[in-house]
């Protein structure tokens, strides 16, 4: 049996506002083993070593930065923005229908978002062979759901149409689902506050010592 491909469909289009006056919490940068890069790159490369289709959705303000890790046609730039180029009024579930909908010939589709560096390659892989047998999938990891939530082509209308910042919640519920249960606890670790950001180099400190 052909084992399916599904995309990577990631995240960046939020506004990262509780990073306050430091600029984007996506262009914070991170120093994790032998890597020093931004959140946002780090994430990205963690997706591509899947060898999985990566396709970014994003806002104009991140497009520069999001050019130089994946080709053009990877890279979704949203619409619907206010002068100062933050997203209005269209929230997760626009940006999940607006990934979708540009890697529409992919065998499925994985939603993580651009703030979860620590994700294993691994992990992203284990979710996709889930949609073999499941319409959707999730990671899971000590009884908690996290990232990535996988869903199967036979989703591609409903997620399509997704609107607001509900995202998919509602479709999973809706579905038989899969939780795929994993040893890696960077399912679950976002990147929200300055406070996390601290954490994650702390946490980087103890590995490397």
């Amino acid at each position: 049996m052909t084992q399916r491909r599904p995309a990577v469909v990631m995240l960046a289009a939020g506004r990262g506002m509780r990073f306050h006056g430091v600029g984007h919490k996506l262009e914070q940068r991170v120093e994790l083993l032998d890597d020093a890069d931004t959140i946002l790159a780090r994430s990205v490369l963690q997706a591509t070593k899947t060898q999985l289709r990566v396709v970014l959705v994003t806002t104009p303000t991140l497009a520069p930065a999001a050019m130089h890790l994946l080709p053009a046609g990877d890279v979704v730039i949203l619409t619907g923005l206010d002068s100062k180029g933050r997203t209005a009024g269209v929230g997760m579930g626009y940006s999940i229908a607006a990934g979708v909908r540009a890697a529409g010939d992919a065998e499925g589709w994985l939603i993580v978002p651009a703030d979860m560096p620590l994700l294993r390659p691994d992990s992203i892989l284990a979710v996709a062979a889930a949609l073999a047998h499941y319409p959707v999938a999730y990671a899971q990891h000590t009884g908690r759901q996290g990232h990535p939530v996988g869903f199967g082509t036979e989703l591609y209308s409903e997620l399509v149409n997704l609107q607001g910042d509900e995202g998919a919640r509602r479709i999973v519920a809706r579905y038989p689902s899969q939780a795929v249960n994993l040893d890696d606890p960077g399912v679950l670790v976002d990147v929200d506050t300055l406070d996390d950001l601290a954490r994650l180099h702390r946490g980087s400190q103890r590995t490397e010592s």
